[in-house]
């Protein structure tokens, strides 16, 4: 259930903090704070009232609230022992599902970082795949503490704005979103190319998962994005596209079997909030590809 901004505005401290404190985890001061400083003229007001709070605090209040926050893919998260919004982070990217390996992986990694820093690897999980949780885990176990402690304190703002979103409607919301989208042009007819069948796939760990299958309407398109209305995860993508069922439905002979059957095209996403078009113009012979708009 969501709450209009409007109506926050004008709560009591108490169902203020019941309504957002869950926002930033355990720490239902950085809510007091925002709460004292009503009206807030736009939910990206208040998500920059809430992280000035934060970065307010004294440094051994910043280091517990670090602290309160759960290892990634831990025992407490294999335990169900975390709150219901991280719970809810970390199944997005598939860590309240791993091998006893990759478990066993997070572990070491997670003990390392936390030797090293004093506090947990915090990472916005819902912008990112799980290869992309990996190698940012050893890219920032190579950090300086001072470049680390400012890393992790992005993700908390990453994290917060995405849930605070989650929860709040109003104007001047932030944005938390990305989109990812195709199109099918049949150069050879000169005109869209319309049921073409898609696949999208993850490419994670030397597999592939499949994301959606849809596929393109008169138009050439899909009657919907391929990701949208939530970030973008940051990791590299493969589109499958079943061009040699297009052909042969048009009755062009491209070969027996077709020269072009199903075209791949491999890509990689790093703005969880952009937006990416990754169009396919084909003929029964050739191919071709863009980064649209």
């Amino acid at each position: 259930m969501t709450v209009a901004l409007e109506d926050l505005n004008r709560m009591d401290l108490a169902d203020f903090e019941a309504a957002v404190g869950g926002t930033f985890e355990r720490a239902p001061w950085v809510a007091a704070t925002a709460h004292a400083r009503r009206p807030h003229a736009t939910v990206t007001d208040l998500h920059e009232a809430m992280m000035a709070a934060v970065q307010a605090a004294p440094r051994e209040t910043q280091l517990a609230f670090l602290r309160n926050h759960p290892d990634l893919a831990g025992k407490a998260a294999r335990a169900g022992a975390v709150t219901d919004e991280s719970k809810g982070e970390q199944a997005s990217a598939g860590l309240d599902a791993l091998s006893d390996e990759e478990f066993a992986r997070f572990h070491r990694l997670n003990d390392a970082y936390r030797t090293k820093f004093g506090f947990p690897f915090i990472l916005c999980v819902r912008r990112h795949t799980r290869d992309s949780i990996l190698d940012q885990f050893e890219r920032r176990l190579q950090h300086d503490a001072a470049t680390e402690f400012a890393a992790a304190m992005q993700e908390i703002f990453y994290i917060t704005r995405l849930r605070l979103a989650s929860v709040l409607t109003g104007d001047g919301m932030p944005q938390v979103a990305g989109r990812l989208s195709t199109h099918v042009l049949d150069t050879h007819a000169g005109r869209p190319a319309a049921g073409v069948g898609i696949e999208l796939f993850e490419l994670a760990g030397g597999h592939a998962l499949r994301i959606v299958r849809t596929a393109t309407n008169d138009d050439g398109r899909t009657d919907a994005p391929l990701i949208g209305d939530r970030p973008l995860p940051i990791g590299r993508y493969e589109l499958r596209f079943a061009i040699g069922d297009h052909f042969r439905s048009r009755g062009v002979r491209g070969g027996d079997p077709p020269f072009l059957d199903i075209v791949p095209l491999r890509f990689s996403i790093a703005d969880p909030e952009g937006h990416y078009h990754v169009p396919l113009l084909c003929t029964p012979w050739s191919y071709s590809t863009y980064r649209g708009s």
